[in-house]
């Protein structure tokens, strides 16, 4: 997450932000130097110094088109309720609104580790060390699914009952807000899935966007996880979703999101039966119904690459790798598709 702090920064007005770093965050020196962080393809991340210590920032995309899915306050609340839950997440430090520089945003305190985004990054690892960081993620969102939300005061965070429903409307709302061209087989897809709807598997906070790269590992341990970040998504909800979404970023269709270069997908990973066995030993749920929340996951990403697309169409993307982002939502869909009608 490292990188050469700047002393302007696209998308930060560093004054404004120097002024409530004097208000809210305990022994700030000031003279704030930003960098954008490499790696995110939605809400834009920076790391921050003084010059003695280091925060993480984010804020929403330029000319967000999905509003519903970069709620700061949100990603706020949660990592701050999860702080003794034995999830690990970064410190909250503090959160702005719309008043301190144009857009609301969330601030963390700096874990440093390993991000493994790329498939070159991941082969720097033996096969053990692979398998040994994969079931751990797994195990870590296991462990996400069994807190108790009241136990951690978010009884109130979402609405378990028809959150599965909601989700197939939603993402469809999105795709009309966001979509630059017609792909008849999210048309389809969003159909099937709404007639294929099971009840909830249950309800628990859900991350929203869980993979490997939204996780911040031991430099020289990569089965343990020091933090999970990007939580923007996250609500109260069926877990099984997030398991489903977990298990499509593996499938090669969803390379281009990643600028075509995205650890999740590499052949070195266990299985999707694997990871999937994994989860159903360290939950205890019943992953019968699987192939429906497989192919609401492939639903979800292909509705956010075309997001992400739109956005970079409108030169309000920041950063490398967002020309062939614009490949992956078609594919993704149609193998949603063909998961709902053969199985995975």
């Amino acid at each position: 997450m490292s990188a050469a702090a700047r002393s302007t920064v696209d998308g930060l007005d560093l004054a404004a932000l120097n002024s409530f770093f004097h208000d809210h965050v305990p022994g700030f020196r000031g003279a704030l130097s930003a960098s954008l962080i490499q790696g995110g393809r939605s809400n834009l991340t920076y790391q921050l110094t003084d010059g003695h210590a280091i925060w993480v920032l984010r804020r929403p995309p330029l000319g967000g088109l999905t509003p519903s899915a970069h709620d700061m306050g949100r990603e706020f609340r949660v990592i701050s309720a999860l702080a003794d839950s034995g999830v690990p997440v970064p410190r909250a430090i503090a959160c702005g609104d719309a008043s301190v520089m144009g857009v609301p945003f969330s601030l963390v305190e700096y874990v440093g580790g390993r991000v493994i985004r790329t498939p070159e990054q991941l082969h720097t690892l033996t096969d053990q060390q692979i398998t040994d960081c994969a079931h751990a993620l797994v195990d870590v969102l296991a462990g996400l699914h069994a807190v108790d939300p009241g136990s951690v005061g978010l009884t109130e965070f979402g609405r378990p009952e028809g959150y599965l429903s909601r989700q197939i409307e939603r993402w469809y709302d999105q795709w009309t807000r966001v979509r630059t061209r017609d792909l008849p087989d999210i048309d389809t897809l969003h159909a099937r899935l709404a007639a294929a709807c099971p009840p909830e598997a249950g309800a628990s906070i859900v991350h929203g966007d869980f993979r490997i790269d939204n996780a911040i590992l031991a430099p020289h341990d990569p089965s343990e996880v020091r933090a999970l970040v990007d939580w923007e998504m996250a609500t109260l909800g069926d877990p099984l979703a997030d398991l489903g979404l977990h298990l499509v970023y593996t499938d090669p269709a969803f390379a281009p999101v990643l600028a075509g270069a995205a650890a999740s997908t590499s052949e070195r990973l266990p299985t999707r039966r694997e990871l999937a066995a994994r989860y159903a030993e360290a939950s205890g749920r019943d992953l019968d119904r699987l192939d429906f929340y497989l192919g609401l996951g492939y639903f979800k990403i292909a509705v956010i690459a075309e997001g992400i697309h739109a956005r970079h169409l409108q030169g309000l993307t920041r950063g490398d790798g967002f020309d062939a982002v614009g490949e992956a939502p078609g594919p993704l869909a149609a193998e949603g598709l063909h998961t709902l009608e053969h199985g995975a």
